[in-house]
């Protein structure tokens, strides 16, 4: 494979003839333990400003009111969000608008309407530690532990509601001087509300082994949320039933080069490359991240359901988040590179690793305006886990016998929550483009609107292609007796930034990767400490108190199989050396 995406620097060391060069991190400070981190050359378009935006960009995730959170406790008595947040590994950003917010962490509203939200900048940020010196990489896979904030969030409302002296003085703090007797119940209330369904959701959704840093069930929780909050019957919204246990962790994956992948998702279930693509990959994350959502029961809109009407999703936001996205580059490796055994490891890659895998190739038409990059599914032994998720069925609810002409059949009522999923986002998208239009698109027929003729709905080009969201979420095709269990096969510009590796994150670095399953780490700690040798998680973590254990090719189906993906395995000690030094500047 040719290699068309060599970052200006390390083509400028490899044309000196010294033995090895060194690219400097962009900080223009010495940085040592506790201080600012260094940031990693990303591109010219990943600029200061950009990395900001992307840091607090809303998307419409609402967890809670913003005063609740900051009202609340841990059990030792100090604030919940004491540090922000950095005990579960999220990143302080000191340019958040409001203090005290971390990465990824932002809120929408106004006055006591205010509430705190994700983006995915919480889940794709990474900062990593070498010597004792942070570097942070944007759009890397973030090294957090989810489940544990969920849980201990959990736990802290509980602690309030289950007290009367307790939640007088939570109340207390969210109410301040305005507080009445009236106020009071009113808010016991409306927590009561809330801690019913997240407490739902926790008790029935976290599994009893631990995610662990640097990984989720992303699929499960975002089906969990969408089908067992939000298309019940009110006040709650609730289909209990829905809710299952999500217990199939994988990896955060990096985002550069997201946006122009054909497919995207681990298994590749949904087609990507435009922007309608790229809107509904989105939407799809905020309705699994606290985006209100209730969809209703309505004749007199076009696809018999109004799914606007209680919809916190921030269309312009993700729009913009998108824009963003598109700009992060992969990250520059800033150590010392060693020219002559990165060439020689060049040629091993493209022999063993690029071939029919790896390389950079054209992928699917999506549009005239976007050139997308293909992106392999294929089945290489790897953990069979996820394809348990992606069968499962659920209870309708309001969505019974919705649908989109011409685009998807109607639910069932029972039907699998990919369609479910693929409804809700399609037909958010489609009335979101209706209601841009003047009048509300009242004076179009039924048939131009069904025919996603909404173009001018959009002030930025490229959305007209509505009718590509038929693939945004497709459940993937039928195992076959060849390849039952395939996983998408991205470009690896940038890997060595990404560990652990593999789709679930079994395997620590990328020097275990070219061991045999047999022979890789059956456990390791997981943590931000880095690597520079094998490339990948050190040994040695102080981060969390957290050890991965992980299975043989005997338990292929566990959610933790180290098994598969045995390229470059034979490869001798010295010709897997060249191939690690090669990966450094991929």
């Amino acid at each position: 494979m040719k290699n068309n995406n060599f970052k200006s620097g390390i083509m400028a060391c490899l044309a000196i003839a010294l033995g090895s060069c060194a690219l400097q991190p962009t900080s223009a400070t010495t940085a040592v333990s506790g201080s600012p981190p260094f940031t990693i050359d990303q591109g010219k378009k990943w600029t200061s400003d950009a990395r900001k935006s992307f840091y607090v960009q809303d998307q419409g995730s609402q967890i809670m009111p913003l005063s609740w959170i900051q009202a609340l406790k841990l059990p030792d008595g100090t604030p919940f969000m004491s540090g922000s947040l950095s005990r579960y590994g999220y990143l302080p950003n000191d340019h958040s608008p409001t203090p005290g917010l971390p990465v990824g962490f932002t809120t929408n509203g106004s006055g006591s309407d205010k509430s705190i939200g994700l983006t995915c900048a919480a889940c794709h940020t990474r900062q990593i530690e070498v010597d004792g010196t942070p570097y942070r990489i944007d759009g890397g896979p973030a090294i957090v532990n989810f489940q544990s904030f969920l849980s201990d969030l959990d736990t802290a409302v509980n602690t309030v509601l289950k007290d009367e002296v307790t939640f007088n003085a939570f109340a207390n703090t969210v109410l301040g001087s305005a507080s009445t007797p009236d106020k009071i119940k009113k808010l016991h209330d409306d927590v009561s509300a809330w801690f019913l369904r997240y407490d739902t959701l926790i008790k029935a959704a976290l599994p009893a082994t631990p995610w662990g840093p640097s990984r989720l069930d992303a699929v499960t929780m975002i089906f969990n949320r969408l089908t067992g909050l939000d298309i019940g019957p009110p006040p709650s919204y609730m289909i209990a039933g829905n809710i299952k246990r999500a217990d199939v962790p994988v990896r955060y994956p990096f985002l550069w080069n997201a946006p122009i992948q054909d497919k995207t998702q681990w298994p590749g279930f949904a087609d990507n490359g435009d922007k309608v693509l790229g809107l509904s990959r989105n939407l799809g994350e905020v309705f699994g991240v606290f985006a209100t959502f209730h969809p209703k029961k309505d004749p007199n809109r076009v696809l018999g359901v109004d799914y606007l009407a209680d919809n916190s999703a921030n269309f312009a936001g993700l729009e913009k988040l998108e824009d963003l996205i598109e700009k992060i580059g992969p990250p520059q490796w800033p150590w010392p590179v060693d020219k002559n055994l990165a060439a020689k490891g060049k040629g091993i890659y493209e022999k063993t690793c690029a071939a029919g895998c790896h390389e950079i190739k054209k992928g699917a038409f999506r549009s005239f305006r976007h050139i997308t990059w293909a992106t392999p599914l294929q089945d290489v032994g790897t953990d069979s886990r996820e394809y348990d998720v992606l069968a499962g069925m659920v209870d309708t609810g309001v969505l019974n016998g919705a649908g989109i002409p011409f685009l998807d059949d109607p639910l069932k009522p029972k039907d699998t929550a990919f369609h479910v999923l693929g409804l809700a986002v399609g037909a958010s998208i489609i009335q979101q483009a209706e209601s841009m239009l003047p009048g509300g698109g009242k004076h179009l027929s039924v048939k131009d609107k069904l025919k996603m003729k909404l173009s001018k709905a959009f002030a930025r080009p490229g959305l007209e292609h509505l009718g590509s969201l038929k693939g945004a979420f497709k459940k993937p095709a039928d195992k076959t007796t060849t390849e039952p269990f395939k996983y998408e096969s991205r470009v690896l510009e940038g890997i060595w930034a990404t560990a652990p590796y593999l789709h679930n994150g079994s395997v620590p670095t990328l020097a275990e990767l070219l061991k045999p399953a047999a022979e890789r780490a059956a456990s390791f700690k997981i943590g931000p400490a880095y690597d520079t040798t094998n490339l990948g998680l050190a040994a040695e973590q102080t981060k969390f108190d957290y050890t991965l254990q992980t299975t043989d090719c005997s338990q292929r189906n566990s959610g933790n199989s180290r098994c598969g993906h045995e390229f470059g395995t034979t490869l001798s000690p010295a010709d897997k050396k060249a191939l690690l030094e090669y990966l450094k500047i991929l």
